[in-house]
């Protein structure tokens, strides 16, 4: 066996984006996937479609903020696919502001479901994993952990994540599970396109001004991330743990 070949995933934040980027590969690469979302429709459409290319999903409308919910969610998705061995914690939002501008309830929305919920997910999920004596946590962070204008909630659940990320690494390192992050820089989603426009730009202002700005000269799309995130789950990754891998065409190099 390689890859996620034969192993069980759960994606979160995955009806639409790189959440639903990640679940796509990982079932074509042999996975039997785990979808959950707030967005049950969302998530009900993304195991369709897996499930039409002959794969297995089980698709779950739930709030990663609410541990009563990531605990429903999480042994209905063991109980009906036999078990778990990848996280990836990719559920997200923006409330994007200013501080002066920034309400209590921008912050907190955003700690809950980025911070939160990586949480809740990895404590659910790391008794299947010990048991197994196996697993992979993927948590999704980003290069604005290194801080960035308007994102003081964002910034610091980004960068938070990575300090999970290191500590699950040491901790569940001796039961066979890694730990590890990934940091896109731009990507071209929904949720990109939302903050373009509420900033009074367009996406194509913005992927535009990102290859200019970038090393490569390209800007990414969902399956760039899907495709670390298909190494970091792999059986092959095993010795690798407590890293933050950034993905954004070098532009943090310049």
């Amino acid at each position: 066996m390689s890859g996620v070949q034969g192993r069980i995933a759960l994606v979160t934040g995955a009806a639409q984006g790189i959440g639903a980027a990640i679940a796509r590969r990982f079932a074509a690469d042999g996975a039997a996937v785990g979808l959950l979302d707030v967005n049950a429709q969302g998530v009900a459409d993304v195991a369709a479609d897996i499930e039409a290319a002959g794969g297995r999903a089980v698709a779950v409308g739930a709030d990663v903020g609410d541990s009563a919910q990531v605990s429903t969610a999480v042994e209905r998705i063991a109980g009906e696919l036999g078990g778990l061995h990848i996280l990836v914690n990719n559920a997200g939002l923006l409330r994007d502001n200013l501080l002066f501008k920034m309400t209590e309830d921008d912050w907190d929305t955003v700690i809950r479901v980025h911070l939160r919920g990586a949480f809740l997910c990895s404590k659910a999920v790391q008794q299947y994993m010990v048991q197994a004596r196996y697993g992979r946590i993927i948590s999704m962070s980003s290069t604005s952990a290194l801080g960035k204008r308007g994102q003081a909630n964002y910034a610091t659940v980004k960068a938070g994540l990575q300090g999970l990320t290191k500590t699950l690494a040491v901790e569940l390192g001796p039961f066979g599970v890694t730990a590890n992050a990934i940091a896109p820089g731009f990507i071209e989603t929904a949720m990109t396109r939302s903050s373009a426009e509420r900033t009074g730009s367009t996406i194509d202002e913005m992927r535009e001004g990102t290859i200019a700005a970038t090393p490569t000269r390209s800007a990414g799309v969902p399956d760039d991330v899907a495709h670390v995130a298909a190494f970091l789950a792999a059986e092959e990754s095993g010795y690798l743990t407590g890293q933050v891998i950034y993905l954004d065409g070098g532009r943090g190099l310049v």
